[in-house]
């Protein structure tokens, strides 16, 4: 199971007071001296987190891959079609939240989310779909010829009870295994940190997972290169 950071708070850390540091390219190249088997950031229009900056130079770069979590808006597709990241993760939008807060709606978007995809492989870069761990969702996604699903796990890390928890993980399961018959790649993430991951680990057939948040607060105390390689280690165990 390969192991994605998104370096997206460290931006956030350095917006909140308009400076230059933390610089979230210094962050992504380091995570990669550390050990990371990809860098996800995610440029909203509203640019709250990194900018054409920070996603130009990562591209110059980073040396593994790069994930550029995006909506499927024409502004944010024209930049990517030309900064050509390794893959493009489409995830639903809202001005107000605080992060992301569910799958994309498949079903009701699959003309746009088809159109994303048409001119996004004529850019030659590959196209997953943030999505819930839904059969119907899936099966619209293979439809529509995305290259990969990443299944939204905020569910299961958000679980109330171990019975919550357990039940979320057979869907998720199940929608690895019906995701694989499709022929799809699989990435999940959102909210899995260093406790709930232990768990996860042993979903079979996952291809990547993207980690974020719980990495960048350990760095607090720990620095970033120990953040991450505890993360890796847990993941290898």
């Amino acid at each position: 199971m390969r192991f994605s950071l998104n370096v997206d708070h460290v931006a956030v850390l350095r917006n909140a007071r308009q400076e230059m540091n933390p610089d979230p390219v210094t962050a992504a190249l380091l995570a990669e001296q550390a050990g990371v088997d990809g860098i996800v950031v995610h440029l909203r229009e509203d640019r709250r987190h990194v900018n054409e900056r920070d996603l130009r130079l990562l591209r110059e770069l980073v040396t593994t891959k790069l994930d550029m979590e995006m909506a499927a808006v024409q502004e944010i597709i024209d930049i990517a079609c030309d900064v050509k990241p390794d893959l493009v993760t489409l995830v639903p939008e809202k001005r107000q939240e605080l992060t992301t807060e569910g799958g994309i709606n498949v079903i009701d978007n699959s003309k746009l989310l088809k159109e994303t995809i048409t001119q996004l492989h004529g850019s030659e870069i590959e196209v997953s779909l943030f999505i819930e761990p839904d059969i119907d969702s899936i099966e619209a996604a293979a439809e529509i010829e995305t290259d990969f699903i990443e299944i939204h796990t905020g569910v299961f890390a958000n679980a109330s009870s171990e019975e919550e928890q357990f039940d979320e993980l057979e869907k998720i399961r199940l929608g690895i295994k019906h995701a694989k018959k499709l022929g799809l790649g699989v990435n999940a993430g959102h909210g899995l940190d260093y406790n709930n991951i232990k768990i996860f680990k042993e979903l079979k057939d996952i291809d990547e997972v993207s980690i974020g948040q719980a990495v960048i607060a350990r760095a607090v105390f720990v620095g970033l290169k120990e953040a991450v390689q505890e993360m890796i280690r847990l993941l290898n165990s």
